[in-house]
């Protein structure tokens, strides 16, 4: 390895003190801005909470509206195809907010985006609920992702900037606990709310979540990317820094492996409520069940990585079996919606649902670690790359899930499988674990060391 790869190595080991713990050893005193960092992470609950919050949000946004999905296509007078698009709209969103947002905090820090970005939603969201028309929806499900984009991709890089190596890892793990509850109780809280109301209440609590959320932020985020290890650049640097990255060959691996397999998941969030309600008959009460069944699926076997695999199996050994679980569950779900084994009714088709969707937590958290291990130093650049990424193809796979019309959910099976044999190819041929070491190559240029 080059000399410059081992200070790159050298530069990583100091990150994973705190990202300005060397700085203020060698003024010979802490600054204001270490205090702050060293305390977030002595803090580590408040810090899991609060982050993880930022990241249910986008899952919040998405599930608690999806078993209102029927009730929408019929409210607008618009097809169901036309309804989809309305999270196509906002997963777009998210995926073009964090290109923005992310370079925005490597320059200005995390804190002064992420709070423009929350009152936006706040307001784009509000907007949402008096929504007249499918087209007016769309549009401010558009803002109310692009806004919600700096929950994302900052909380990522808030990760970045406490921790670093197996420890980044295993916050990730734990922060899905966090995130995946949302999962669990968004479509659930979703389902009772049309008890109450009709599809505007969703719009109406997703608000008061976002400015208690907000506030939240607001009081008890402090910020931990200090000046001294900001990018002072225009568009310019941050185009130089994104190039870096996706020029270094095994980041766009783990880039590419984790945003197929946001693909393959996101087939399941935009199709199941169609698939499970208007094919098989369930209720909106049994989808919401189902989903959250799922949901724990996922939430759990996270835990299993952070807890016990990490440490004794290599990220990228728990990497690749959970994306060859995923393949392999896609698989049975095509054999079982093409009839291939006659009509099996909805349990064998859920329990497929519920091994893909469990086998998230093996690809999800370990893809972000392993990227963002590359790039100590632009992590806002880094995770919005990795956000925008999984948001864009996840944005693609919607509308073709439900290309053949309602009364089939053979396309969701086939956006699935499609995706995960091309995660686990990008995987393979890309990232190449078996011939490379781990440590990062990337720095604050964004311009990546020679490979092994």
């Amino acid at each position: 390895m080059p000399e410059s790869g081992g200070q790159e190595t050298r530069d990583a080991r100091d990150d994973s003190q705190g990202p300005i713990a060397s700085a203020a050893s060698a003024a010979g005193a802490r600054a204001p801005e270490a205090v702050a960092t060293a305390a977030l992470r002595r803090t580590s609950l408040l810090v899991t909470l609060v982050l993880g919050g930022l990241t249910a949000l986008p899952p919040l946004s998405m599930d608690m509206y999806l078993p209102a999905l029927p009730q929408v296509t019929d409210a607008l007078n618009s097809p169901a195809a036309t309804v989809q698009l309305t999270l196509t709209a906002c997963l777009a969103g998210m995926a073009l907010g964090q290109l923005v947002v992310g370079p925005m905090s490597d320059k200005w820090g995390r804190r002064r985006p992420l709070l423009i970005g929350m009152v936006v939603y706040v307001l784009a969201t509000a907007v949402c609920a008096f929504a007249p028309n499918a087209e007016l929806l769309i549009s401010f499900r558009l803002l109310q992702g692009l806004a919600g984009a700096a929950g994302i991709v900052i909380a990522r890089a808030v990760v970045r900037d406490l921790y670093d190596g197996v420890e980044m890892a295993r916050f990730f793990s734990t922060l899905m606990l966090i995130s995946g509850v949302a999962p669990v109780v968004a479509p659930l809280i979703g389902g009772q709310v049309l008890r109450l109301t009709d599809w505007r209440g969703v719009f109406a609590v997703l608000t008061v979540i976002g400015v208690l959320l907000t506030a939240v932020v607001f009081k008890r985020l402090h910020e931990t990317l200090p000046p001294e290890r900001r990018h002072s650049g225009g568009v310019g640097e941050a185009l130089r820094t994104m190039g870096g990255l996706l020029k270094d060959r095994v980041f766009t691996g783990y880039m590419l492996a984790g945003g197929l397999a946001f693909a393959a998941l996101f087939a399941y969030i935009s199709a199941s409520p169609f698939v499970v309600q208007e094919i098989y008959g369930a209720s909106p009460q049994t989808f919401s069940l189902l989903f959250g069944l799922n949901s724990v699926g996922l939430v759990v076997v996270g835990q299993i990585n952070g807890k016990v695999l990490i440490g004794r199996v290599s990220l990228d050994k728990a990497l690749g079996f959970g994306l060859a679980v995923i393949a392999l569950a896609a698989t049975a779900l095509l054999l079982m919606t093409s009839g291939v084994f006659g009509d099996v009714g909805l349990a064998p088709v859920a329990a497929g649902l519920f091994v893909l969707m469990s086998a998230m937590g093996l690809a999800m958290p370990n893809t972000n670690a392993q990227a963002l291990m590359r790039t100590p130093n632009a992590a806002g650049s880094a995770s919005a790359l990795l956000g925008t990424s999984s948001f864009l193809v996840g944005a693609i796979a919607s509308p073709l899930v439900g290309i053949a019309g309602e009364a089939t959910a053979v396309p969701m099976a086939v956006v699935q499988l499609a995706s995960a044999v091309a995660a686990l190819l990008c995987f393979l041929l890309l990232c190449r674990p078996w011939q490379r070491g781990h440590e990062p190559l990337i720095g604050a240029a964004g311009d990546p060391a020679p490979q092994k």
